[in-house]
C-alpha cells in the first residue's frame, strides 16, 4: 500500500483523489495529509507560535475536512478550503486558550502565549527568521506566510484571509517592510520546517482516528 501511494502521490490532483476517497478508497486520505502538512503547520505556527497547540490544530483539521469531504461543491481549490479550515481551528484554539488563562489570572502567559521559544530550528538562521516573523502584527504575519512562504496567489490569500485582494497587497508590502531586507531569499528554505519524523506523527494520528 505504501508503494501504491507514493506513486500516485505527485500524479494526481487534489480534486480526483478526493473523489477516489469519497468513492470508497479512504486510504488515499494519507496523501492529502502529506500533501498539506508544511502549509498547515506553517498557518498554525504563523498563529498559535506552540508547535504542540500546532499539531492538535493540524489533527483536528484533518479530521474536519474529512469528515465534510462530501459537502465540498469544489468552489474554490481544495487546499484553500483546507487552509481555511486549519485557519478557524487556529482561531478556535487561541480563544479557548485565552479564556482558560483569563480564568486563572494568569495574565504572563496570555503575554509569552506568542513567542517562538517552542519553535524547533536546527540553525541559528531559521530562529533568526521565525523571531523576526513573528514580531509581525498577526494580521500582516498571516498574509506574509501564505504569500511568500505557502506562494499562494492574491486571490487565494484574499479568501483564506477573509479580505479584499487590494488588502492582500497592502498587508504584504506592509509586512515586507517590517522585516529586514536581507533575509527575504532565506524565506522559503528556512522558516517551519516540518520534518518528516512530525509528518509521520501527524499522518499516524489521524489515520487512527479515522478507523
Amino acid at each position: 500500500m505504501p508503494g501504491q501511494l507514493n506513486a500516485i502521490s505527485n500524479q494526481v490532483p487534489d480534486e480526483e483523489i478526493i473523489k477516489r476517497i469519497t468513492t470508497g478508497e479512504k486510504q488515499l486520505f494519507e496523501i492529502i495529509i502529506r500533501r498539506y502538512n508544511q502549509r498547515l503547520y506553517r498557518i498554525g505556527m504563523s498563529i498559535l507560535g506552540n508547535d504542540q497547540e500546532v499539531e492538535e490544530a493540524m489533527q483536528a483539521s484533518y479530521i474536519s475536512a474529512y469528515e465534510h469531504l462530501p459537502q465540498f461543491a469544489y468552489r474554490a481549490a481544495f487546499g484553500t478550503w483546507l487552509t481555511r479550515i486549519m485557519l478557524n481551528q487556529c482561531y478556535k484554539a487561541r480563544r479557548d486558550h485565552i479564556r482558560v488563562l483569563s480564568t486563572r489570572q494568569d495574565s504572563e502567559n496570555i503575554i509569552n502565549m506568542k513567542t517562538p521559544e517552542n519553535v524547533m530550528a536546527s540553525k541559528e538562521l531559521s530562529r533568526v527568521l521565525e523571531n523576526a516573523i513573528t514580531q509581525l502584527p498577526e494580521k500582516y504575519r498571516l498574509v506574509f506566510v501564505l504569500r511568500e512562504i505557502e506562494d499562494l496567489s492574491v486571490r487565494e490569500t484574499a479568501e483564506i484571509a477573509g479580505i479584499q485582494e487590494s488588502n492582500v497587497k497592502v498587508r504584504l508590502n506592509r509586512a515586507k517592510t517590517m522585516l529586514r531586507e536581507n533575509l527575504n531569499s532565506y524565506m522559503k528554505d528556512s522558516i517551519y520546517p516540518f520534518h518528516l519524523s512530525r509528518c509521520d506523527r501527524i499522518v499516524h494520528r489521524v489515520i487512527e482516528q479515522l478507523k
